[in-house]
């Protein structure tokens, strides 16, 4: 299977749930400032590493449902970026689907130009790398926040969204659930 087959399997999965989580809570999630969604994005990239170091969970959702978790808040960051943390709270679902696509070509694209100059190394990469990455991406971002957005050579919120959720449909990939 190319990796954009492998993608494109792993967004649907992600794309069903959050349409699913659209439907029963509606755009709860537009009422978050970024830096929220940040800490959200955070508590879910901590929790996949303390459960990569300790091998136990304990509330019973595993490794898969957080990285599809750091899908869906990478999108809805995505999202929230483009529309403004002040705009209209009740969006309709029809709306949502579209920007949800929108945000996923965009990164998928920047992905496949990335995969292409890289080699596609990140197929040699363990999981737990992928989660660390992730961290430290966040890392960044929080300090990208804490500067009020401005970055003096570094790339903006934007591309550490998209490199957050690329790793996190990679690490879904290699734990197979492109193929299910």
């Amino acid at each position: 299977m190319s990796t954009q087959t492998e993608y494109n399997t792993v967004i649907r999965h992600c794309k069903d749930l959050f349409i699913k989580k659209t439907k029963d809570y509606g755009t709860a999630w537009r009422i978050m400032r970024l830096t929220s969604i940040t800490d959200q994005l955070y508590i879910k990239a901590q929790r996949i590493r303390t459960l990569e170091v300790k091998k136990v969970s304990k509330v019973g959702e595993g490794i898969l449902e957080e990285y599809i978790g750091i899908v869906n808040y990478c999108i809805i960051a995505l999202m929230q970026l483009e529309l403004g943390e002040d705009g209209e709270e009740n969006l309709a679902s029809q709306f949502v689907e579209e920007k949800y696509n929108e945000k996923v070509n965009e990164t998928r694209d920047l992905m496949l130009a990335k995969n292409h100059d890289y080699g596609e190394a990140w197929r040699d990469m363990r999981t737990s790398s992928m989660t660390d990455l992730i961290l430290m991406k966040l890392h960044r971002v929080k300090q990208i926040e804490d500067n009020d957005g401005q970055t003096l050579v570094s790339e903006g919120l934007k591309a550490n969204y998209q490199d957050m959720l690329n790793y996190a449909v990679f690490a879904l990939i290699k734990l197979g659930l492109a193929e299910q």
